[in-house]
């Protein structure tokens, strides 16, 4: 198990440069967290909801064709990290009062947002972890969260970059490596991890914004003595049994729950060594803010034995039913299944594929799908859907009352490569077969029922690449790209193509939205590229 005091690396760096003067301090009040982003985008999704819905409508399905190019920030400062020839830019950026934050693994920036200008750049030496994105960061008042992909949560100064202090939270010599914005809630300062390769458990930190002081963890499988340890064989299962936390959850203030994707099960592909569903693994679960107790969850892949890592934000939105106010929480997960539950029991109202997929013999009575063991991974090799989503974040917008998501319609063919009775690590493989299709999907939460949908071309039969997650407007618009390094703006009510741009590479970040000078501006990333738009007049 992970031990909580770990030794500092000595040999750990970090480099601020300053572009520009320093201005007046930069400062976030951690009560407008949960408001509407208007002004600002202080957090991964905008607010807490994980709806990426703006109500700014300057820019409307009416004037979209007039917006204009303002300016491009491109990365030239760092060259190629492991894993990436070129720096891609896979974060949601941040803006309070002017300043927008950027990352990249090992990096933040602070850039003028009236000009793209660069004001700081904050420079990290890691020692381990994978380098395969950053998300971006967290805001506290006066302060910057970055997680590295060696695990560390570092504090820095929003206006001179700074570093106010670190924490280690996770060994990276056991796998543990680091890629997700930190999530913060009242004073709390919520972090996860990923890790496959060494059979480790999941878990979420919350730390003090202050002092960087550990407020508590949960682990994502059970401990001895929890009643769900009688969904693994054993508590030695339970203990390497994965669980990563490596995407932000959503939060509800009013009931103070946070609701956390947790992902796939290990060992990954073989799961003849650990018979059960498996808890907490590949589930939504609803903690408690303060304390980390777990409220309810609800497991969207029992037994997962095809990387099905159930890390796409779980959507919080009300709905009158029936004549009564519900408060509801949706996801379109990787398994392919879309779920609509209430968030204040975890009791399910929807459960329905979104992709077509044939591996499920119906329902269990908690309405969790039933996995069909004969599609499990062979050494022959067993065919059943490639992942039907990715991190990408989806969106969803109250006007429409519409559910977006970038999804994949397609097979792959998975084997079992380690068929011992005690496996570990990844113990198989996959990899797609015949033609996959990129789907941009619009679907009704309260019924699951596709509203619309844009089939993007795959030119060649290419392996597909999501490319961005998903922003949607008051303005009628929903915002993505394609795989074809175009972002593209549709109209959320009916999915008609407004405008689209070729850009350099594709669209890898989350794009945001927010008024600045009386302007309504956009704002996404391409490759080592920073995009701003607004209307040319």
């Amino acid at each position: 198990m992970r031990k909580k005091a770990l030794l500092c690396v000595a040999l750990v760096s970090a480099v601020v440069s300053i572009a520009s003067p320093a201005q007046s301090t930069i400062s976030l009040d951690p009560d407008s967290l949960g408001q509407p982003p208007v002004s600002s985008w202080p957090t991964f999704n905008g607010d807490y909801t994980g709806q990426r819905y703006s109500t700014l409508s300057q820019i409307t399905a009416a004037n979209v064709d007039q917006i204009a190019q303002q300016w491009i920030y491109k990365i030239t400062s760092v060259g190629a990290q492991r894993g990436a020839a070129e720096p891609v830019i896979k974060c949601t950026p941040l803006l309070v009062d002017g300043v927008l934050y950027i990352t990249i693994p090992d990096h933040v920036w602070a850039l003028d947002a009236h000009t793209g200008k660069e004001i700081w750049h904050y420079d990290w030496l890691d020692h381990g972890g994978h380098l395969v994105g950053q998300r971006g960061v967290g805001i506290w008042k006066t302060s910057v969260y970055f997680l590295t992909p060696d695990n560390w949560l570092i504090a820095l100064d929003t206006t001179i970059g700074k570093e106010k202090w670190r924490k280690n939270f996770a060994d990276a010599r056991k796998q543990y490596f680091s890629t997700s914005a930190p999530l913060v809630v009242k004073n709390h300062i919520i972090v996860g991890v990923g890790g496959d390769a060494m059979d480790m458990p999941g878990f979420l930190d919350s730390f003090d914004p202050a002092t960087g002081e550990l407020q508590w963890t949960w682990w994502a499988t059970p401990r001895a003595g929890d009643p769900a340890l009688k969904t693994w064989p054993n508590l030695a299962a339970s203990e390497h049994g994965g669980g990563m936390t490596w995407m932000p959850g959503t939060y509800d203030p009013e009931l103070n729950l946070l609701y956390w994707p947790t992902g796939n099960t290990n060992p990954v592909f073989a799961g003849q060594g650990r018979p059960g569903a498996n808890l907490w693994t590949e589930s939504i679960v609803a903690l408690d803010a303060d304390t980390g107790k777990l409220k309810w969850y609800y497991q969207v892949s029992p037994h997962d034995t095809h990387d099905f890592d159930n890390t796409t934000a779980p959507i919080l939105f009300d709905k009158v039913i029936d004549g009564k106010p519900r408060k509801l929480v949706a996801q379109a997960s990787r398994s392919g299944f879309f779920v609509t539950l209430d968030r204040i029991t975890g009791k399910y109202l929807v459960v329905k594929p979104f992709v077509p997929l044939d591996y499920s013999s119906g329902l269990s009575p908690a309405g969790e799908p039933i996995p069909i063991p004969d599609k499990d991974p062979s050494v022959g090799g067993s065919i059943n859907i490639v992942n039907a989503t990715n991190w990408q974040a989806p969106a969803y917008n109250p006007q429409t009352g519409l559910f977006y998501v970038n999804a994949v319609e397609g097979k792959a063919i998975y084997y079992l490569i380690d068929s011992s009775e005690h496996p570990s690590g990844y113990g198989g493989t996959g990899a797609g077969i015949g033609h996959s299709t990129h789907v941009l999907k619009a679907i009704d939460p309260l019924t699951g029922a596709i509203a619309w949908k844009h089939e993007y071309p795959n030119l060649n039969n290419a392996p597909i690449t999501l490319g961005s997650s998903i922003l949607t407007t008051a303005g009628n618009l929903v915002i993505t790209g394609d795989d074809q390094k175009n972002v593209i703006i549709y109209s959320a009510g009916d999915g008609k193509i407004l405008w689209h741009h070729e850009l350099s590479a594709n669209e890898s970040d989350g794009p945001i939205t927010y008024m600045l000078d009386g302007k309504q501006w956009l704002l996404f990333a391409a490759g080592d590229s920073l995009y701003a738009y607004s209307l040319s007049r």
